[in-house]
């Protein structure tokens, strides 16, 4: 099992970087960098790999919509060639307030197009001349305006041929897909003592029909992690990550991390945190948050404890334990859990 953690989203990116660097240096194996509809994740990640010199650097995640395949193509290029060879990409529908609030596209066809994507990525880094019509048109054909388009292959030589694609998803359909075409999975809101009776039937149907050459699903997922006598305590910063998530990303009845809680079995909680944080009520939403769901995503504790968590996940399937650190030594931390896998 490796051990990775996402890059501090809020906060200065080149500090984050730094701390970033010295994680790297404490043992961790990758870094993960956020957009949403902050600063863009490849300038950070370029930056990134210029401050590293071993771990790996993971989109999580691109979104599908507002960058053609042929553009998140020429950034797994590029960031792989400037990390000599260390990048993931990350892939994703993210969600409809995102894409058509900030990006002004239509939110239509989530899988078609991630579908799509992983396939024209991969056959664009393997500098194969590209004539394809779905989703995307490559070249643009004449009936749909195009007139000067011809077929092309990637100018640049890239460092590798195939660069790791992960995809974040959790209904059952996109599970299934990205348990039968992608290199990797990211899963939200993981607890891996439910996750079987959420995600084990389409998991097991995607596996059923996943080329050989691919080899096994890689999976990443994990939480906050605090290790202590008194650090049970730390439990409690989830609480407004998870009702951002449960309650605020998404309308009511579009919602797909709420869909999740529901399908762990919180399914009043769910709609109770969804109530109280639309309407405005964020304090209270974190407050209703069962106190099972903060222990069972997180990995806070006493070390054997904290050790136990770390199985759990392993067993649930967990190839990359993506962590928090909480506390006034992260490298201490990573340099802990990492002496354990």
């Amino acid at each position: 099992m490796e051990l990775s953690a996402p890059l501090a989203y809020a906060a200065d990116p080149r500090q984050a970087a730094d701390d970033a660097a010295a994680l790297e240096s404490a043992g961790l194996d990758a870094v993960w960098v956020a957009e949403a509809y902050g600063f863009d994740s490849p300038t950070i990640m370029g930056y990134l790999a210029a401050r590293t010199e071993r771990m790996k650097i993971g989109a999580a995640i691109l979104n599908v919509y507002s960058r053609t395949p042929a553009l998140i193509a020429q950034t797994a290029a590029g960031l792989d060639a400037v990390s000599g060879g260390r990048a993931i990409i990350g892939l994703g529908a993210s969600g409809p307030q995102v894409v058509e609030g900030w990006h002004g596209k239509a939110y239509d066809k989530p899988l078609g197009r991630t579908r799509e994507t992983i396939e024209l990525t991969r056959r664009i880094l393997r500098r194969e001349v590209i004539d394809h019509h779905g989703i995307t048109d490559m070249p643009l054909p004449p009936e749909k305006g195009g007139r000067l388009g011809k077929p092309l292959k990637i100018l640049s030589r890239p460092v590798r041929p195939e660069v790791p694609l992960y995809v974040a998803s959790l209904g059952p359909a996109n599970v299934r897909m990205t348990a039968e075409i992608a290199d990797g999975w990211l899963p939200t809101l993981f607890i891996p003592e439910k996750a079987h009776q959420v995600w084990g039937t389409p998991l097991a149907e995607g596996a059923a029909k996943r080329a050989p050459e691919l080899g096994p699903l890689q999976v990443v997922a994990g939480g906050l992690l605090a290790i202590g006598e008194d650090a049970a305590a730390a439990r409690d910063l989830a609480r407004p990550n998870i009702a951002l998530y449960v309650g605020g990303m998404g309308a009511v009845g579009k919602n797909f991390y709420n869909d999740l809680a529901v399908a762990y079995g919180y399914e009043k909680e769910a709609k109770l945190i969804q109530e109280l944080y639309l309407s405005g009520k964020k304090k209270e939403a974190e407050a209703a948050v069962p106190d099972e769901f903060c222990e069972l995503m997180s990995l806070c504790g006493p070390e054997s404890y904290v050790r136990e968590r770390v199985e759990a996940f392993r067993a649930a399937g967990v190839t990359m334990l993506n962590v928090i650190p909480v506390g006034p030594e992260p490298a201490r931390l990573v340099e802990t859990v990492k002496s354990w896998l």
